[in-house]
């Protein structure tokens, strides 16, 4: 972050007794300093004000604050009816300072992956920023949108949400040049009820959109195809099968390492492209980046041939071998779609022994979480899975349909019981989908298995 005065980034929000330069931003007072605003967030187990104090000790400049706090001086506080809005709105007001090419990432699932495609892509071109991991809340897109600088060229900041209202006040903050939506799924259903609510709630990106950036839209989304853009920005489509995308993904194939495709783009031609990951899904993700970076003028062939800087993050459909063994870890976060694409993912994989799908529970379903669950069942048989693992209550479900079409399945009881399941029956050959929403842990399945 640079320097700026207390004033300037906190304007619209109060005017501050003395204006101090601010060189950070914090939420945790542990990292209060000199030049530091504290912002006060009560969350479920702990209320920022409680360390107002503590910050202000530690050197901070001053603190942003719900309520007056005792032992705080009022002239070191900034006082605003939400902290979560007013985080939002600061970092809207330090993002006006820069102007680089930002470009927005949201949709039910694949954020994170298309959020490290653009990435990629973009950072052929000059200095990028990104989304750290998958802060994509009030709190993480304030804190990416404060790591701008007068070096960055490019950025790329991933929106989440739970509710209605949520994705307009991001996207207002960090004003996108250009945003892609990568499909409209059944997560959040239990907060919105309906996917056509989900795809309202996500296309308020489009709020912050200036006149004519282009928005990037899944067309093989039965949702995201039919969806009405504004007139004043382009409409940009991408997709694997629907012929009237204007970017399409043609001749996919897996090969060692990664997967090879070609780039059909209807305005700029074919180009060859190579990712680094497996799964249609994957292709999917690369092809939404290199849309939105050839639609923002960029080299279309470098853009292309950029794809195969991709890395993976975290356990996102991260493919490592372990004892002869191919594990494809994507354990943190699932829902319908994502297992659709996990299990299609291992189905083609290239293996000499079994697949084996290590699946658990998937969170914020709602009323659809038991058909959900269930219908993963007939996802392994259509698959091809040669043995279910489950574990958790609702995925027992799963693992009851899935016996009935003729594919062994078994339920553990903890992930700990999953773990050794596993090291006693994966062999060499075999390859591993391990999913699960993160709330399940299932990363303490890998670190069992491996050691």
């Amino acid at each position: 972050m640079q320097p700026v005065a207390l004033s300037e980034l906190c304007r619209g929000l109060g005017r501050p007794a003395h204006d101090p330069m601010i060189t950070s931003v914090v939420t945790d007072s542990r990292a209060a300093g000199p030049g530091s605003l504290f912002v006060c967030i009560k969350g479920a187990r702990v209320d920022g004000h409680d360390y107002a104090a503590a910050a202000l000790a530690q050197g901070a400049a001053a603190v942003l604050v719900q309520h007056p706090v005792d032992g705080v001086p009022e002239d070191r506080c900034i006082r605003v009816a939400d902290p979560l809005d007013a985080m939002i709105a600061i970092g809207g007001n330090y993002r006006e300072k820069f102007s680089p090419v930002l470009v927005g990432v949201t949709g039910s699932v694949g954020k994170t992956t298309t959020k490290e495609f653009c990435a990629a892509v973009l950072g052929a071109f000059g200095k990028t920023l990104k989304t750290e991991g998958n802060q994509n809340n009030e709190i993480g897109v304030p804190n990416t949108l404060l790591r701008l600088d007068d070096s960055v060229r490019y950025a790329v900041v991933e929106m989440g949400m739970q509710g209605m209202g949520e994705i307009e006040k991001l996207t207002r903050a960090a004003r996108p040049c250009g945003a892609i939506i990568t499909m409209i799924g059944q997560s959040h259903l239990e907060q919105l009820g309906t996917r056509e609510n989900i795809l309202k709630a996500k296309m308020e990106i489009c709020l912050g959109m200036p006149d004519g950036a282009p928005l990037v839209l899944n067309a093989d989304n039965d949702l995201l195809c039919t969806a009405r853009v504004p007139a004043r920005l382009r409409r940009v489509t991408f997709a694997m099968e629907n012929p009237d995308a204007d970017v399409r993904a043609a001749d996919v194939r897996a090969e060692a390492g990664g997967t090879s495709f070609t780039i059909e783009d209807r305005a700029r031609g074919r180009f060859a492209a190579f990712i680094p990951a497996v799964g249609a899904h994957n292709v999917m993700d690369a092809l939404s980046a290199y849309a939105l970076a050839a639609s923002l003028g960029l080299d279309a062939q470098r853009a292309a041939e950029a794809l195969r800087r991709f890395t993976t993050t975290g356990h996102r459909q991260h493919l490592v071998q372990c004892r002869g063994v191919q594990v494809l870890e994507d354990c943190y976060n699932a829902s319908p779609d994502s297992m659709r694409a996990g299990l299609s993912a291992l189905a083609g994989l290239c293996v000499s022994g079994r697949r084996i799908a290590v699946l658990g529970d998937m969170f914020e379903l709602g009323p659809a979480e038991r058909e959900a669950h269930r219908a993963v069942g007939d996802l392994c048989a259509g698959a091809g899975v040669d043995l279910l693992v489950a574990v958790g209550e609702a995925m027992r479900l799963a693992c009851e349909r899935a016996q009935q079409l003729g594919v062994p399945a078994v339920h553990c009881a903890d992930n700990a019981e999953a773990a050794a399941f596993l090291r006693r029956e994966a062999k060499e050959g075999d390859a591993l989908l391990v999913k699960a929403s993160h709330g399940m842990a299932f990363e303490e399945i890998l670190r069992d298995f491996y050691a």
